[in-house]
């Protein structure tokens, strides 16, 4: 109940900035009346469920669990579908995808529209961190990366939508608190497939396979496969005008 009343809050208080003050209507900032691709919510399943089995099918490691009691488990994976998953990953869509990506389109153009939120997603994921410099870097890179593929998914289907509910059931599968994959033991996870491999590239660092060469090809494959769809609907134009 609290994530779907956070979703709904912040869709209101966007719905008042963009038609009192940028006097637009929401519906112009790919927000219009919610409705789903099918081919996007296979996409939201398929992506995550993929890149766990390559690790789990193809990396040794040891399963690690919490041995928590019911109750903090209900709690961890409750939490982590209603805030980690649904409103953390419907609410940054509307704003970076929705929002940042439609004004500047309006005021530039749609490459700039695409390369400039995403760089920022990416961003905002190292602000307060306390990291290396190399895994900033790759956390920045990992971060535009997923953002330019949110962006995609937004363009080719209409609306923040269809990258809100693929952003969203990432969130719950990779960090949702129910099984992470991860170089030790998560204390925030309910069971951890800890890997043997210590690779910066396979593990994503520190900041974990979201950043991993594993999710960056994910990331790469969807984006492709967003513009290959583009390209055979003749809306070539949408990225590169």
């Amino acid at each position: 109940m609290a994530g779907a009343l956070y979703v709904g809050f912040a869709f209101l208080l966007l719905k008042l900035f963009v038609e009192k003050l940028l006097n637009q209507k929401i519906e112009e900032l790919g927000m219009p009346r919610f409705t789903l691709k099918a081919k996007w919510i296979a996409t939201a399943i398929l992506l995550p469920a993929v890149v766990k089995a390559i690790y789990l099918l193809l990396f040794s490691g040891e399963y690690v669990s919490s041995g928590w009691s019911g109750s903090r488990i209900f709690a961890t994976l409750s939490a982590g579908i209603a805030f980690t998953g649904i409103a953390a990953g419907f609410v940054e869509e509307m704003v970076f995808r929705g929002v940042i990506l439609h004004f500047i389109k309006a005021r530039w153009n749609r490459r700039a529209a695409v390369l400039v939120p995403s760089v920022l997603f990416g961003f905002v994921h190292i602000i307060g961190i306390d990291f290396s410099v190399v895994s900033c870097l790759l956390i920045l890179a990992a971060g535009t990366m997923v953002g330019i593929m949110f962006s995609m998914i937004t363009i080719e289907s209409g609306s923040v939508w269809n990258s809100g509910i693929v952003h969203a059931v990432w969130n719950i599968v990779i960090i949702g608190g129910g099984l992470a994959i991860n170089q030790s033991a998560d204390e925030y996870a309910v069971m951890t497939y800890v890997l043997e491999s210590k690779s910066f590239v396979l593990t994503g660092g520190e900041f974990g396979i979201e950043a991993s060469l594993v999710s960056l090809a994910g990331y790469l494959a969807v984006t492709l496969a967003a513009v290959y769809m583009m390209k055979k609907k003749g809306k070539a134009e949408e990225i590169v005008s």
